[in-house]
């Protein structure tokens, strides 16, 4: 949109992405929205505990975070609660994220060490499935027909038809603020898995009919035996999507 000021100077608006970048370039904003990825409510004392700094610290990054449109923000009572502004934002962050270089850091227990591997597996990013699990959702689908990704990621007339046999038919049609059928670039192995108002609708359904159970507290998903036998009959997935890798050892590990 162009505008003309007082002096009759013209003016035009143009996206800032050098500001949406400054905003995720400080590695406590950063770690704050990717805590916010499990799509809930937290509050800022919580936040602060999470990244490690003070109180007062955590208060002047949410404010930025808040002002930039990452996320919104609520009072109860005197309690500061902020989560992710939608769906949009989660998607974008996780899309980031999965096209971020690695950095290296310490794994100091064997707890530690368990719990990124189950988080690698599967776990909830915002409304839908990601990890390993999210990924082989979505190739599994494509495999069969029932998504295409030639043009953008499109649900099929047979896809339509497979959720409303699993008893999903809501998901053939989006809210009008929502994409119909998204994919995210999963972070944990640099390939997309399902997202969009079609990956919450299968999120919803898989966690009503129990096919996984999420740890509390966690992002974490847990493939319950109802899931692995629905998902290999559903979509054919293997045995060794459904059952995260074995536990790890860490050398000198006490815990």
């Amino acid at each position: 949109m162009i505008r003309w000021d007082a002096d009759h100077v013209s003016t035009a608006e143009t996206p800032d992405l050098a500001a949406l970048a400054a905003l995720l370039a400080d590695r406590t904003r950063a770690a704050i929205c990717i805590a916010l990825l499990d799509g809930g409510t937290w509050s800022a004392g919580e936040l602060a505990e999470y990244a490690g700094v003070a109180p007062s610290t955590a208060t002047e990054h949410l404010n930025l975070l808040v002002a930039g449109g990452l996320l919104t923000e609520r009072r109860q009572g005197r309690r500061r609660c902020v989560r992710l502004a939608g769906p949009d934002t989660a998607e974008t962050l996780e899309n980031l994220a999965g096209l971020a270089p690695y950095r290296r850091v310490r794994v100091r227990s064997l707890a530690e060490a368990n719990h990124r591997r189950a988080l690698h597996h599967a776990r909830v990013c915002y409304d839908h499935i990601a990890g390993a699990l999210g990924v082989a959702i979505a190739e599994a689908m494509a495999e069969r027909g029932l998504l295409l990704r030639e043009h953008g990621p499109e649900l099929t007339v047979a896809g339509a038809e497979w959720l409303a046999a699993l008893g999903i038919p809501e998901a053939g049609q989006a809210p009008a603020h929502r994409a119909h059928v998204r994919t995210c670039r999963d972070w944990t192995s640099r390939r997309p898995h399902l997202s969009g108002a079609v990956g919450a609708a299968l999120y919803r359904h898989a966690v009503e009919r129990r096919w996984v159970v999420r740890a509390p507290a966690s992002r974490i998903l847990a493939v319950t035996e109802a899931g692995r036998t629905a998902f290999r009959s559903r979509l054919g997935l293997p045995a060794e999507v459904l059952t995260p890798a074995p536990a790890v050892v860490l050398p000198g590990d006490r815990t």
